[in-house]
């Protein structure tokens, strides 16, 4: 459960009849919303090692979509993150793309991908992935109307795909959080430890500054992290839900490192009333507000990060909790629905 499961989560409260196609399901992973579902999955669902490693499956994905029978069908809404786009609809139904993102293992983090690959995937790369860019590119001429879920991806969409979308946040369960009067000396960082979510950037502007920094998440970076780590980094793998909104109201700022598509975790912080020191590329720039929600820092470097924090020093008495708390409404779940509902109108 996932950002994507979470806004079919909301689809299917906004269309509660509506039926699911995906390529692999696992019952015991998913919301008892979804598993309420009729859901029919794709040939991929019975490979080997499906539910576990169906990534490999992605040259064998066009096809598998292509076999869905969606006649009948008056409004197809796909969750496109993958190759989602690609099905085939009737004539007279109504085809919208919610799209996370177009595929970036096939497009900008492409040579990232391949350099990080195993040696037989690094020479299969080249010419499988420059097929499903064909694939890609056509397949975006069977939707109807995009929808992007932040304004850095409608920009992708046009780069990729020369199409036009409009722009519906996801949504975010805002009413989880609450502020606190008692706020810590530490600062905050949640997520994977992983590569493109950038972890280094924190440890190592923290181990540069010596202020208190927790770190929440666990990844294939964790290990090298604690290694290099200095002691005012605190390192936790897992928080409960509950300890997790007290950390976000508690802390001193969030830091977010990542360029992401979106990023749930800041509009969280915000709803908790603190503030975000973000990476400013990416949805960030859609959801926190520059010297009034958060600060941003203009590069990837530790450098960068750094000279943030100081930043941020200085600007957090002219903090408001309330303008965090305030701000981050406009992603709560009523604004998602009322949106989507505006542009499935005439197709549901």
């Amino acid at each position: 459960m996932r950002g994507g499961e979470r806004v079919l989560e909301r689809l299917m409260h906004l269309f509660p009849q509506a039926d699911i196609f995906t390529h692999v399901y696992d019952p015991s992973k998913m919301s008892n919303r979804i598993n309420e579902a009729k859901v029919t999955t794709s040939f991929i669902d019975k490979m080997p090692m499906s539910k576990r490693w169906y990534q490999y499956y992605l040259p064998l994905m066009p096809m598998a979509l292509e076999q869905f029978d969606l006649s009948g069908y008056d409004l197809i809404i796909s969750s496109e993150s993958g190759p989602a786009k690609g099905v085939i609809t009737d004539p007279t139904s109504h085809h919208m793309c919610y799209c996370h993102s177009p595929m970036r293992y096939l497009w900008d983090h492409y040579h990232q991908y391949r350099k990080d690959a195993n040696p037989i995937a690094r020479a299969a790369m080249p010419m499988m992935y420059h097929k499903l860019r064909e694939w890609d590119v056509s397949s975006s001429a069977r939707v109807d109307n995009f929808v992007a879920n932040s304004n850095f991806i409608r920009q992708r969409i046009m780069k990729n795909w020369r199409r036009e979308a409009d722009v519906v946040h996801p949504p975010v369960e805002t009413n989880l959080f609450t502020a606190s009067t008692e706020i810590d000396d530490h600062y905050l960082w949640v997520g994977q430890m992983v590569p493109y979510k950038r972890p280094d950037l924190a440890v190592e502007a923290f181990n540069a500054s010596g202020k208190p920094l927790m770190m929440v998440g666990t990844g294939g970076m964790e290990k090298q992290l604690k290694k290099i780590a200095k002691p005012n980094i605190k390192f936790v793998d897992r928080l409960n839900f509950d300890e997790l909104r007290r950390a976000y109201a508690r802390t001193r700022a969030l830091v977010f490192t990542a360029e992401e598509d979106f990023g749930i975790v800041p509009v969280e912080a915000m709803a908790s009333g603190r503030p975000v020191l973000g990476f400013g590329r990416g949805g960030i720039l859609d959801s926190v507000v520059h010297e009034r929600t958060g600060i941003f820092f203009d590069r990837q470097t530790p450098e960068s990060l750094a000279r943030g924090i100081d930043e941020m020093e200085r600007w957090l008495p002219h903090f408001n909790p309330s303008d965090a708390v305030s701000h981050a409404q406009n992603f709560a779940p009523e604004r998602f629905d009322q949106k989507i509902r505006q542009l499935t109108k005439q197709f549901s």
